[in-house]
């Protein structure tokens, strides 16, 4: 449903620099601000991942301003396809680009629209035990819903891991599912 969310506090804090999302989706609209998963403290301070209102996927810490924001220039139009996006930060990388690695169907994205990377070490502090995380919504600001369906939804804490953790290519280069990470 477009109105409902999932909804936890963690009970110790997570880490700030190291995370792995791992997700399969389909969408049912386009366009809006449609949130996948976020952890909120206020307006000007929040973490998300969304689709933006371009249909692009965004990624980002915003604490007054975007203190790290990557978006794709690829567009998630597609409401029959189910799409499998993998989500790797390690903002303890030397690379800047290599602190966030964005996979859709078990290819990494190579092209942003916006790549406002991590600094070195950089991390959301909102990700802890005092601030709930929010799946398919975002607490807070009840028209950013996911509208959609959404499967095997994985978030591992201070690991990152690319999308073959969760995925592989069957012999027709079909991507399908890992049932077991």
């Amino acid at each position: 449903m477009a109105n409902t969310y999932l909804s936890r506090t963690p009970t110790t804090n997570g880490s700030f620099v190291t995370n792995t999302w791992s997700f399969w989706l389909k969408r049912a609209s386009l366009g809006g601000d449609q949130v996948l998963w976020s952890s909120y403290v206020t307006p000007t301070n929040n973490f998300k991942i969304r689709f933006i209102s371009g249909d692009k996927l965004e990624f980002g810490y915003h604490a007054g301003i975007w203190d790290f924001q990557v978006v794709t220039n690829r567009l998630f139009r597609d409401t029959s396809a189910w799409y499998n996006i993998v989500i790797a930060q390690d903002a303890s990388a030397s690379t800047s680009t290599d602190r966030v690695k964005i996979y859709v169907n078990g290819v990494r994205e190579t092209s942003f629209a916006i790549t406002n990377f991590p600094g070195l070490n950089e991390g959301s502090n909102t990700i802890n035990a005092t601030n709930s995380t929010t799946i398919l919504g975002q607490t807070g600001n009840s028209s950013d819903y996911f509208d959609g369906s959404m499967s095997h939804y994985h978030f591992i804490d201070g690991t990152a891991y690319d999308a073959t953790a969760f995925g592989e290519f069957d012999a027709n280069g079909v991507w399908t599912i890992n049932t077991s990470p």
